[in-house]
């Protein structure tokens, strides 16, 4: 498991592109039956991708939980969010199977002991992108279609950002400790998303970007208002969205990107804005 310590706004305006990315991207999130994560000081959030091939792979392979986390097993004293973003799979948590198909959610609550994943055709695997909080407390496991994430549209052709956001694992969908997970749709012609940017002073988020057509990146916008940077993304990679970072992004395409959020509160729209002309 990649560990990534907190960087703060001011020497963050010093940071090379190089550092940029080794500091903020997660590059590879889907290699066959592997587990990657990476340890975000940020929140101590954590980020997963695994893509079952050939075996049934448990959440924590390749993990020593103990040294990580403090703990006899992953989400003890953790909750978290995971999505299907490849072929038809199933998760099984402590004996219960859930069967996900592309862009369907699954909660898993703080206590659930075994976790493991499996895809229903090896040459079409699924891809799970996770992602968990710490928890204090325990909820309900839940599977979330599609279908059934609460949707709001914003934005227009006329602005480039045309754009349903599906709010999945969120307080009006169901009760977390405090994790919520979305999944924002571009339209086609539509660009951008996240604008005006803003930062959350209370949270921090981590965007993962998929959907984006070969030859195809995203720009992703980070750091003060008066001072961006950008971070150049491919295809099914992750970046770490501090809470004094906006987070924002263009594509060259439209594409989609899940998002999540940890902090202090699971109010959507606490958000510190800035307006479009005063960025930099």
């Amino acid at each position: 498991m990649d560990i990534r310590y907190s960087c703060n706004q001011r020497d963050f305006r010093r940071y090379t592109t190089e550092e940029t990315r080794r500091e903020f991207l997660i590059e590879t999130l889907f290699t066959p039956d592997t587990v990657h994560a990476v340890y975000s000081h940020v929140d101590r959030m954590v980020t997963v991708g695994i893509m079952p091939v050939k075996e049934t792979v448990p959440l924590d392979k390749g993990i020593d939980v103990w040294k990580s986390f403090g703990t006899s097993y992953f989400l003890e004293r953790r909750e978290c969010g995971m999505f299907n973003v490849g072929g038809s799979g199933r998760v099984f948590a402590d004996g219960t199977e859930y069967a996900l198909g592309y862009k369907d959610c699954l909660y898993l609550t703080r206590g659930v002991k075994e976790v493991t994943f499996r895809s229903d055709d090896p040459a079409s695997p699924a891809k799970f992108y996770l992602v968990s909080a710490p928890a204090h407390c325990s909820y309900e496991n839940r599977l979330i279609r599609i279908a059934d994430a609460a949707k709001r549209p914003l934005g227009a052709l006329e602005t480039s950002n045309k754009r349903v956001i599906n709010q999945f694992i969120h307080p009006s969908v169901l009760k977390t400790c405090q994790l919520s997970m979305g999944m924002t749709v571009l339209e086609k012609g539509s660009v951008w998303n996240t604008m005006p940017a803003h930062t959350h002073e209370r949270r921090m988020e981590v965007y993962f970007y998929f959907e984006v057509p070969e030859n195809n990146v995203v720009f992703h916008m980070m750091g003060d208002g008066d001072e961006t940077r950008h971070i150049v993304m491919h295809n099914e990679q992750a970046v770490i969205s501090p809470s004094w970072s906006i987070h924002a992004g263009a594509g060259t395409s439209n594409y989609t990107f899940i998002w999540a959020m940890g902090g202090e509160n699971q109010a959507f729209d606490d958000m510190d804005e800035i307006p479009t002309l005063c960025l930099k």
